[in-house]
């Protein structure tokens, strides 16, 4: 601040001076206090209303309350709000649109010069849900027995190759996953004002939630436990601390949080809806499946989100439960057209049921509606790999694949894979190109043992014995577990008459083959298989 200086530059002309320094004080202090109060005003709260879904919520009421005060908004077309000029104190906030539920947050303490975001999800109201429903299946989960009989089409190695795009199809992460919207500085923050006021119950929940959201459940743990003491009846907290423990490990106690989140009174179809879908996960990871498949239809059957009928479907389809898996991945592809790993779901159903033309089909979709994500160009590479049998749409995608990433050793891999297995076998110009886009994987990735191999079939089949035995030579010192690398080396031998080498690969061949079935044999019997029975159709009348 700066001194108030009067003086009197000429005699006789004292009162006014008196009057002239009044007045600059008064003016002076109205300024100060003027920026006191903007000091003090400078708080803001912001944030986004959703639905359940995670859409934007236009022209949805804001209410930001302190005492007996206050203030609403609107949100933007992004669903988009923001108070400004907030004074330091408590605040509930709250955002209400017709159609749907209240959603609450707080309260919660803002301190001058703070920026808090609030997000806010409103649920559908009952009656809004109800028509969304899943249609009841036309299926029954009755129970569950050993794989000795795995089903399924084709040779051992097809089914050996549906499994394992199985086990990856529920690894799919979901499009919209909850993002992690955290810094580093703002977990920092969080866990100071948690550590200097432990009876902050916004502090602790915040910052346990952030935690989890960043992969950090243990760490998250004790913040959620002590938020919980501090408010027991936070749904949202209670919601958090048991996907903590599932994501820490602790799935008992993640299941019993769940199960009396369940048991609490007045919860939405949403709310249940989420735990039940908890459920299943930690059902699942306890070695429940029975269990855990109900409770992801229960999770569907509420809520037919796009996330509730993936796991649905992935879980039906790991544990051999084709043709319902079939069903359900078909409903989620009707509702969720643009979703990338429903149409994979999907396509690797359809193979597991033996239809590749079909299965083909789904997948090279799904390739066009992010043509940059390498997912559906994995699978197809991986039924490639296996099948003789070749689908112009697949060829099209990887070569598609390889245009679009052709510093990706896969992506060359893969296409020269469908290139040379295509039905014009002695188009001499499928062939090299083949053979020049195998070395570019091998340039790009010489641990590709696969691509070796592939160069080795080639050189093969011009006859080319010592050009084939070098190439499978350095696909077993890429990869030593290749068993095709190992047999087709013996062949080699065998034809340029080096019988006692031959005879060696054959041994290491036949000994990981019997590794690789029985490794294959233990993981099968590691996952049961349902068992289930089909709706029958009801026939249509027959005219008179």
């Amino acid at each position: 601040m700066f001194p108030l200086r009067c003086t009197t530059r000429r005699p006789g002309y004292g009162d006014r001076r008196i009057t002239i320094c009044v007045l600059a004080l008064i003016a002076l202090l109205a300024s100060a206090s003027g920026q006191s109060q903007d000091a003090a005003a400078s708080a803001a709260l912001l944030g986004s209303v959703r639905d359940s879904r995670g859409k934007p919520v236009q022209a949805a009421t804001v209410y930001l309350r302190s005492g007996d005060n206050t203030l609403t908004v609107r949100t933007d077309e992004q669903g988009g709000y923001r108070f400004s000029s907030l004074a330091e104190g408590v605040y509930s906030i709250s955002a209400e649109m017709a159609g749907y539920g209240k959603a609450s947050f707080g309260p919660c303490t803002l301190k001058p010069n703070e920026s808090k975001r609030i997000d806010l999800t409103l649920e559908a109201s009952i009656g809004t849900e109800k028509t969304q429903f899943y249609d009841e299946p036309e299926f029954t989960v009755a129970g569950v027995t050993d794989a000795t009989n795995p089903g399924g089409h084709g040779s051992d190695t097809i089914l050996r190759n549906t499994e394992v795009l199985a086990k990856e199809t529920v690894s799919l992460a979901p499009t919209n996953s909850r993002p992690l919207s955290s810094s580093a500085a703002e977990q920092a923050s969080l866990r100071k004002l948690a550590d200097l006021e432990p009876g902050n119950f916004d502090a602790n929940h915040r910052l346990g939630a952030l935690l989890v959201d960043s992969g950090k459940p243990g760490e998250a743990l004790p913040y959620l436990e002590r938020a919980t003491q501090l408010n027991p009846s936070s749904y949202e907290n209670s919601y958090e601390l048991a996907l903590a423990y599932a994501s820490a490990g602790q799935y008992e106690r993640a299941r019993g949080d769940a199960r009396a989140l369940l048991a609490a009174p007045n919860n939405s179809v949403q709310r249940q809806a989420n735990v039940y879908q908890l459920l299943g996960e930690v059902e699942e990871k306890l070695g429940n499946p029975l269990e855990a498949v109900r409770e992801y239809q229960r999770a569907a059957e509420l809520d037919p989100s796009e996330p509730n009928l993936f796991d649905w479907g992935a879980d039906l389809l790991l544990h051999r439960a084709i043709e319902p898996a079939v069903e359900v991945f078909s409903k989620g592809n009707r509702l969720f057209p643009r979703s990338l790993r429903m149409l994979v779901g999907l396509g690797v159903a359809l193979y597991a049921r033996g239809a590749y033309e079909q299965a083909a089909q789904r997948l090279c979709e799904a390739s066009t509606l992010n043509p940059d994500d390498t997912t559906p160009y994995l699978f197809m590479g991986k039924i490639e790999s296996v099948e003789t049998a070749q689908s112009p749409c697949m060829v099209e995608s990887l070569a598609r694949f390889a245009t679009l990433q052709p510093d990706n050793a896969l992506a060359n891999y893969y296409y020269a894979l469908s290139l040379s297995r295509r039905d014009a076998a002695q188009d001499a110009g499928h062939f090299a190109q083949a053979e020049s886009l195998l070395k570019k994987a091998v340039h790009l990735n010489p641990k590709l043992g696969a691509a070796y191999l592939q160069l080795g079939i080639l050189a093969t089949g011009r006859r080319d014995f010592a050009n084939a035995i070098a190439n499978y030579q350095q696909a077993i010192a890429a990869d030593p577990e290749l068993e095709q690398a190992h047999y087709r080396l013996a062949q080699a031998y065998s034809r340029i008459g080096e019988s006692a080498k031959a005879q060696g690969e054959i041994q290491i061949y036949e000994q990981l083959s019997k590794k690789t079935a029985e490794e294959h044999e233990r993981e099968r019997r590691e996952i049961q298989q349902f068992v289930y029975t089909l709706r029958p159709q009801i026939p249509s009348a027959q005219p008179q």
